[in-house]
């Protein structure tokens, strides 16, 4: 069985460059959706980094993943390089899905990342899918499907899980529980924790309290995946965390709805800096090479807005192209 204990030091170094990857990208992402370079919106996952990376890493390169909304630090967490993903987010022909998918909608397949939804709970019945054709085509794969804590109160949740659990199929459901909606607590909504839901459908449920330690939620992921891939079926694992910043970028909300206490605690557990600082209490890293980390990824940023800036818009005949059907041509169809 996998756990943190045995990862080398140069995987450790590897979950803080991916933490600083989404860290500093989606701060990016921000700016420039204030500058008006991004169209719409875009929400980050300030503050959930270790829950992302910890499941990503846990997975293998193979693996399928399906996000939700919040989903920019999914493919990033699984290796995806940042240039396509910045360019999709501001819809640029280089993009992982030639600009078309944009910050709710993108996909990396290079990555087994099969795509997020604006939709709530919308993409968890597509990672059944996809641990059902894992297991049909006999293929050593498992899906993971990323979802919110409001996600777990929509009827597909319970129907994803009851299919997977009596087929046994190789899916983790993780619900990345950060406590909030839009601005709505968790508890004001949800009876009872989401992981004893688990129970309902004959599967085990694992919680993770500290989501912000990426090796506490790499400990539960790879456990779960450990089962999915003997045949055992599928985990629900409930991670708590928390998004620093609003629901959305650039969202104008009148009343502090989130408590200064509860705010300023979470805060003070910042995944990145928490996993800096037990990397040079265990002789992974000094405090210099910690530093010259954080400025090879503040490059990395850099290089993939420049990246952006500098490719092309889509043509406009593209706009037909990868879809499922052709588009009509109004003239001889009406």
């Amino acid at each position: 069985m996998q756990n943190s204990a045995s990862l080398s030091a140069e995987t450790m170094l590897e979950m803080q460059r991916r933490m600083l990857r989404i860290r500093l990208f989606d701060e990016r992402a921000s700016k420039m959706v204030k500058r008006g370079q991004i169209p719409g919106t875009v929400h980050t996952s300030i503050g959930q980094e270790a829950q992302v990376v910890g499941a990503c890493m846990a997975l293998r390169r193979g693996d399928h993943m399906t996000g939700n909304h919040r989903s920019h630090g999914h493919p990033i967490g699984k290796g995806s390089p940042l240039g396509p993903l910045m360019a999709e987010l501001v819809g640029k022909a280089t993009g992982v899905c030639k600009g078309k998918g944009g910050s709710l909608h993108l996909a990396d397949y290079a990555v087994g990342s099969l795509g997020e939804s604006g939709i709530t709970g919308s993409s968890i019945p597509i990672a059944v899918g996809a641990g059902l054709s894992a297991q049909v085509l006999k293929q050593d794969r498992i899906a993971l499907s990323f979802f919110g804590d409001g996600a777990a109160n929509q009827g597909v949740f319970y129907e994803a899980l009851n299919l997977a659990a009596v087929w046994k199929l190789p899916v983790i459901f993780l619900c990345e529980n950060n406590q909030y909606a839009l601005s709505t607590p968790a508890h004001t909504v949800t009876s009872g924790r989401i992981v004893d839901r688990a129970h309902g459908f004959g599967l085990p449920g694992v919680r993770v309290d500290n989501g912000q330690d990426v090796l506490a939620v790499y400990d539960a992921v790879a456990e779960a995946a450990d089962r999915a891939r003997a045949g055992e079926g599928p985990t629900l694992v409930e991670v708590m965390t928390y998004r620093f910043r609003e629901h959305s970028e650039g969202l104008r909300i009148n009343v502090d709805y989130r408590d200064a206490t509860e705010r300023d605690h979470w805060l003070s557990q910042d995944p990145i800096v928490l996993f800096r600082q037990v990397l040079i209490e265990r002789g992974v890293a000094s405090e210099a090479q910690m530093d010259e980390m954080d400025a090879a990824i503040a490059q990395e940023v850099e290089d993939c807005v420049r990246f952006t800036l500098e490719s092309p818009d889509p043509e406009p005949h593209v706009a037909f192209e990868d879809l499922y059907s052709d588009a009509y041509d109004l003239e001889t169809t009406l």
